[in-house]
């Protein structure tokens, strides 16, 4: 990768460049967990009913998902530094817009504003930092502390979620953004070099508004059904919607000669198996995640902020183990450690849908725990797979798209858990059973799953353990190996 000269002729201070890249990547990871803690408050508050919570929830995931590949190549073609700022920029501005929402439907245009300004923001961050450390080792370490500090904000949402909330209502978890971002803007553009990568590829306008609009239509149906009924004309045309723009997809990008998502990877089982895996993840931890809160305050009493300290065993659970889950892949091979975490995750979510108003938390913590961990050993390795069945060239692209199909999943979990939820209500179910049976659902499918990972998550050649030692960039690849590799220093 090429760079131009550092903006005013100097290099950049590297102690200064870590620290403004880690604190935006702690944002956008602190806000994907604190908004969680806050549902049960915006329910009351906004008067919203459980579609809309959905939406508040996957407007953000949703562009996310859609616009972080184009992020990256953005970043690459018009300059690391100013997407990066850019991004901070309208992640803030939007956090303000957020907090001041009057109601459900401007508080979901803020967080869809939100995610692009993380799809911006995330990726150039990286960049940034990778840009300026061009020695493998020296880059290895600022990736560990990159990823290292990213997880400490993806633990301290829900509880910083919790306090902020019962405090002072849920504004609050967006205000918190400001002072990050007013001081992140001011760093950056006095003291960041800029760089871009002059052969950077194109950008794939027609893929990325396909891909959008596809995954749109799809969520669109799934969150809505219930409420407008499976059957009604706007729902089946939705769906429909939703296969034509897929197929359009599909077509345009076999077409392009650099498109967003180049089908030729899926060629390759290992490709392809590893990325459908990453959906079930993103569907099982984040669908699953939406309902952890609610569960607590609707079915067991618990205060808002005590419900945040209740989930915390999933985030602990995951920035303890993550560090070791690229050097267990690398030992013993992506499909061992990513089918027992599956079914480690699985089993604990169904251990939570047997979960009732009288449980004791101390019958329910390690059930949590066991959900985190799991996950937690499922999220590295199956990029590494990922990135072991292209080539070295691609090893950035087949992260990116594992980290893009890792949202998607996502999406889909928090609309089709909420189907599910609302579906059993409508049946005359108590709160309770629903969020019972969306924990058993999602422990299903991840069981399913890890059958799956068991059977196909191999490649005939090579073992499958060498994966875990190349080196790659993107974050999703890299926070495990590099994590283990800054601690053992």
């Amino acid at each position: 990768m090429t760079a131009s000269p550092v903006a005013g002729g100097g290099r950049p201070n590297r102690d200064v460049l870590l620290t403004v890249t880690c604190l935006g990547q702690f944002m956008v990871l602190l806000d994907n967990t604190i908004v969680g803690a806050a549902l049960p408050d915006m329910q009351h508050r906004l008067h919203a009913q459980l579609t809309g919570l959905q939406w508040i929830v996957d407007a953000y995931v949703l562009l996310v998902a859609m616009l972080l590949l184009s992020g990256g190549i953005f970043a690459d073609r018009f300059g690391r530094k100013r997407v990066y700022l850019s991004g901070v920029a309208v992640f803030t501005v939007a956090s303000v817009l957020c907090s001041l929402a009057p109601s459900v439907g401007w508080l979901v245009a803020g967080r869809a504003l939100q995610g692009i300004g993380a799809a911006a923001l995330s990726p150039a961050s990286l960049a940034l930092l990778v840009a300026a450390h061009p020695l493998p080792q020296e880059r290895v370490k600022a990736i560990g502390l990159w990823a290292g500090f990213s997880g400490i904000g993806l633990a301290a949402g829900p509880v910083a979620g919790g306090v902020l909330t019962e405090a002072f209502g849920w504004p609050a978890i967006f205000l918190v953004n400001l002072p990050m971002g007013v001081v992140l803007l001011l760093v950056g553009l006095r003291h960041l070099g800029e760089s871009r990568n002059p052969s950077a590829p194109a950008i794939d306008t027609p893929g990325t508004v396909l891909s959008v609009m596809a995954v749109g239509a799809l969520t669109y149906g799934l969150i809505e059904g219930g409420a407008r009924g499976w059957t009604s004309p706007v729902i089946l045309g939705s769906f429909a919607a939703a296969l034509i723009l897929l197929v359009a997809f599909v077509a345009v990008e076999a077409r392009r000669s650099a498109p967003m998502l180049p089908l030729r990877l899926f060629r390759q089982r290992l490709f392809t198996v590893s990325n459908t895996a990453m959906v079930v993840v993103g569907f099982a931890l984040m669908g699953s995640s939406f309902f952890f809160s609610q569960f607590f305050v609707y079915v067991q009493g618990s205060s808002i902020l005590r419900a945040g300290l209740q989930t915390l065993p999933v985030s602990v659970a995951m920035v303890i183990v993550s560090p070791y889950a690229g050097r267990l892949a690398a030992r013993y091979g992506f499909r061992i450690v990513v089918t027992t975490g599956l079914a480690l995750a699985g089993l604990g979510l169904l251990a939570l849908g047997t979960v009732h108003a009288d449980t004791g938390y101390g019958n329910v913590w390690w059930r949590l725990g066991a959900v985190g961990t799991g996950f937690a050993l499922t999220l590295s390795p199956l990029t590494g797979a990922a990135i072991q069945a292209v080539s070295t060239q691609e090893g950035g692209l087949a992260s990116g798209v594992s980290s893009t199909t890792r949202q998607i999943g996502a999406v889909l979990g928090v609309a089709v858990l909420g189907a599910v939820v609302r579906t059993r209500q409508s049946g005359g179910a108590s709160i309770e059973t629903g969020l019972n049976s969306a924990f058993v659902a999602a422990g299903a499918v991840t069981l399913a799953t890890a059958v799956f990972t068991g059977l196909w998550l191999a490649r005939p050649g090579p073992a499958e353990g060498s994966a875990g030692r190349q080196r790659h960039t993107d974050p999703d690849a890299v926070i495990t190996a590099n994590k283990a590799s800054t601690r053992s220093r």
